[in-house]
């Protein structure tokens, strides 16, 4: 009596939080508003699989961006690294690393979450072959993480960001948390998840010299406008319709809201051979450019006596190609027996 009223007390939470808007909608008009628009790439190559529908899945080292709630299910200590190809030469990469406390309910974390542009050559309207400067873009993003079991089927996660963006002369800091919870049943490992991500205040770019590098034909200084954060809001449940002795099959499902494009849905399923082998594939509704199936593998190896993860995604868009993401993450289990 006391799961079903968790449960029922859960989903009108959920209910209440996304009464707003549900698809179709005009939030496409609302993209571009936001800066630090890098913070809402995923970087877990198996939520990329799975099409993005990864806040309610079973917790692993790249949780700590996807739902760090779901950290404190990990019963170890686990780290992980992936880098994702965007595409033009752009490239992003993620390090994390979880400390299981002694009191087996509490998860410590971090992460560094680093975006880099390559060398470009600046160019203007005044001169398009090039002013002769070469310029960089880089982000970084760098994240501590509490996740706790608060009781059998609950968790709750908090991470805490400090940002800086730099572009050419320009640099702006900014810091965001993320607040995340996730519910588990005894039905199928049916489980229920809530994420706001990015929740923070406005920035701007800007420059100790407070001017720009190109002045030709311009008037000095200049005023950038402060932008929001990209906030992301989603709901998602997962569960698994199907467990035999050495093979299963785990589906997901995700809402989100973003404060700076249209809601979208994303789905995804998993299917695990022996615990050995992983074939992921997931589908987006309501996301631009983004017509295509995404889908990946995954594969679970040995280092060390410890379980070393490989994972691989691909996800096609309509303006970038494929976009390819790779990742290892290694558990730390205190008896290698």
């Amino acid at each position: 009596m006391i799961k079903k009223l968790h449960i029922i007390l859960f989903l009108s939470i959920c209910v209440m939080m996304t009464q707003a808007q549900v698809l179709p909608n005009f939030g496409g008009e609302r993209a571009g508003l936001s800066t630090l628009s890098f913070l809402k790439n995923d970087l877990n190559p198996r939520s990329i699989a799975m099409g993005g529908s990864s806040v309610s899945l079973t917790g692993d080292a790249f949780s700590v961006l996807t739902n760090p709630a779901a950290l404190a299910s990990l019963e170890h200590s686990s780290y992980g690294v992936s880098h994702l190809f965007l595409g033009g030469g752009i490239n992003q990469s993620l390090l994390t690393g979880n400390y299981l406390l002694k009191d087996k309910i509490t998860q410590l974390a971090f992460s560094l979450n680093s975006l880099n542009s390559g060398e470009m050559e600046e160019r203007t309207e005044f001169q398009p072959q090039g002013t002769g400067r070469q310029v960089y873009v880089s982000n970084i993003a760098f994240g501590l993480t509490y996740a706790r079991k608060l009781s059998e089927v609950f968790n709750a996660g908090v991470t805490l960001k400090y940002i800086y963006e730099g572009i050419a002369n320009y640099s702006n800091h900014n810091a965001t948390v993320d607040i995340s919870f996730l519910y588990k049943t005894d039905f199928k490992n049916l489980q229920f998840a809530v994420m706001v991500q990015n929740f923070g205040g406005n920035s701007a770019l800007g420059n100790t010299e407070k001017d720009i590098p190109v002045i030709y034909n311009r008037s000095t200084g200049i005023n950038l406008d402060a932008n929001t954060v990209p906030t992301v809001f989603s709901l998602g449940l997962s569960f698994t319709p199907m467990e035999q002795e050495h093979q299963s099959i785990t589906a997901s499902i995700q809402l989100n809201h973003p404060n700076d494009n249209a809601e979208n849905f994303r789905f995804g399923m998993e299917y695990e051979v022996r615990k050995l082998f992983f074939a992921r594939a997931g589908y987006k509704i309501s996301v631009k450019g983004q017509n295509l199936p995404t889908f990946g593998f995954g594969l679970r190896s040995q280092m060390g006596g410890r379980p070393l993860y490989i994972d691989y995604a691909m996800n096609p868009t309509n303006f970038l190609g494929f976009q390819h993401s790779i990742g290892l993450r290694m558990d730390i289990l205190k008896d290698l027996r």
